[in-house]
């Protein structure tokens, strides 16, 4: 008689993974404009507990959103490191990944499952990292995973899957809602994304090497879980009577923990399959098991963590020494979106995530490679040249988990109703190339950046005035100029600049809001 399979935890843990990795790409899809529709896109991010530590280290205060992390946080203390195998769509990626890479034939399923040394290193980095957003540059969002998976997600696989869908879209055969941004004329372009996606082909390598590397070495919100962790009420714990030794706990062993001795619990994902591999029944999930079947405490020494934090005592002066960030020597090119606060504050707020760049419809947001130094890689620059700022368009700040852009209104953004007093915000001021503006240069009509000027009164104007050009011909040229009073840096005339290379016009970060010390007019 055939026997009937049972419904089993790693059944329960699947199917939980497959919901998270779901509800992730769902709403990385809904979060393109026009689909944003009041969805709380920013969840996965807001339950981050590491976001939420070192953003209240970076600044001093907690972001009200990032109360949302007490929700993992909670469940971590009772039940052990459960998010980073039934929760985490990072984990999710990297466990296919290496159940992928571990069919190759002829491969042991049981010696990469064992515990190495180098999983401490993941420990050394938390502490590095965390000293560093004490000291007030936040950096987590280079190796946080849920930051990595969202910027990969915006700077290179939604990019990818619009290209790849586009000739079904022309052809009539794949449906437009497919496409992450519907509708749209033209693909949307980020500068760095083939860096972004190679970070995260080579995380995937990795596996090749040591199934689930990342989750297992690197990952610092895996490592705050693990300190976590130790103080859970369940976890995994072993008969040594019924024990046969076999090992065989480890072929699915998905955090290299250790079940088949002491039992690592800052390691341990909690994921069920030791349980249901041994074949003596000598494991079990309980309640306060006996605390000397497991490893104490999160296993590296204080030598390693002093050494990760006086990394960061060094580091941080050479990223501060940077031009980017000094409000005298601050870079041009750096320009951020409305609603930033000033630029060393916006270091200790932003976590890399791109959600920002995501949701802006016009493409003007895009993530910095060296523009802003090497403390703002990946943090969001508007290049005018790939878009402009929509004038009635708040969703960045709607969509940031941390404060880096705060969620302005539309009345505040332009300064109307009881804002009228402070005026527009203005995130920089744009100036005419007389060597290479048209009427000025080439003594040839053009009047477009006043035309798509937005602001009421126009902050770009012209005078006429009547030559005889090159040709003999007599024209009537109209030579724009720009009001600083009333530019905001918006950026469509640059954007619009029939100038194709180097625009005749074109905006810097001077002049902006959020630092006195940049203004350009002088107060009399």
């Amino acid at each position: 008689m055939e026997r009937r399979r049972t419904f089993r935890a790693t059944d329960a843990r699947l199917l939980s993974q497959v919901f998270f990795l779901a509800l992730f790409c769902f709403v990385s899809w809904i979060t393109w404009f026009s689909r944003l529709g009041g969805y709380p896109v920013s969840l996965f991010l807001e339950v981050d507990p590491l976001v939420a530590v070192a953003t209240a280290l970076s600044t001093r205060t907690v972001y009200r959103a990032l109360g949302w992390s007490l929700l993992l946080i909670v469940p971590t203390i009772v039940l052990g490191r459960f998010f980073c195998n039934w929760v985490c769509p990072y984990g999710t990626l990297h466990q296919a990944m290496a159940w992928v890479f571990a069919k190759r034939r002829g491969r042991n399923p049981i010696d990469p499952n064992r515990y190495r040394p180098i999983f401490r290193a993941k420990y050394v980095l938390l502490a590095f990292l965390l000293v560093l957003a004490a000291l007030g540059s936040l950096q987590i969002g280079l190796l946080d995973p849920l930051s990595l998976m969202f910027r990969t997600f915006t700077t290179t696989v939604a990019p990818a899957f619009d290209r790849i869908v586009t000739p079904g879209i022309e052809a009539g055969v794949v449906p437009d809602a497919l496409r992450f941004a519907p509708g749209s004329k033209e693909d949307r372009l980020f500068q760095g994304s083939l860096l972004v996606g190679w970070v995260m082909l080579a995380f995937l390598l990795a596996n090749l090497v040591i199934p689930r590397f990342f989750c297992r070495t690197l990952c610092p919100l895996g490592a705050l879980l693990g300190v976590l962790a130790r103080f859970a009420l369940f976890r995994i714990d072993r008969d040594p009577h019924t024990c046969t030794n076999c090992d065989l706990c480890l072929r699915g062993c998905e955090g290299a923990s250790d079940p088949h001795l002491l039992l690592r619990t800052s390691e341990c994902f909690v994921c069920m399959n030791c349980i249901e591999d041994c074949p003596e029944g000598a494991l079990s999930f309980r309640f306060l098991p006996p605390s000397e079947s497991a490893v104490a405490g999160v296993e590296t020494s204080r030598r390693r963590l002093v050494t990760g934090a006086m990394a960061a005592l060094v580091t941080y002066p050479l990223l501060r020494t940077g031009l980017a960030v000094s409000d005298r020597t601050f870079s041009a090119a750096v320009i951020r979106p409305p609603g930033s606060p000033a630029e060393p504050e916006f270091l200790s707020r932003c976590i890399k995530c791109d959600q920002c760049i995501r949701v802006c419809p016009t493409n003007v947001l895009q993530p910095a490679v060296l523009e802003a130094g090497p403390e703002g890689l990946w943090t969001p620059v508007m290049n005018m040249r790939a878009g402009y700022c929509e004038l009635n368009c708040t969703l960045c700040g709607h969509v940031c988990p941390t404060g880096a852009i705060l969620p302005i209104s539309i009345e505040e953004k332009l300064g109307l109703g009881r804002f009228r007093s402070q005026g527009p915000v203005k995130v920089g001021t744009a100036f005419v190339d007389k060597s290479r503006c048209l009427p000025f240069a080439m003594e040839t009509p053009c009047v477009v950046c006043e035309e798509v000027c937005p602001t009421s009164p126009k902050a770009i104007g012209s005078y006429e005035e009547t030559i005889t050009r090159w040709d003999g011909r007599t024209v009537t040229l109209r030579k724009p100029f720009v009001r600083p009073e009333l530019c905001i840096g918006c950026g469509i005339c640059e954007h619009e600049c029939p100038v194709v290379d180097q625009r005749a016009i074109y905006v810097t970060g001077v002049g902006e809001t959020r630092s006195k010390a940049r203004s350009l007019l002088l107060k009399g």
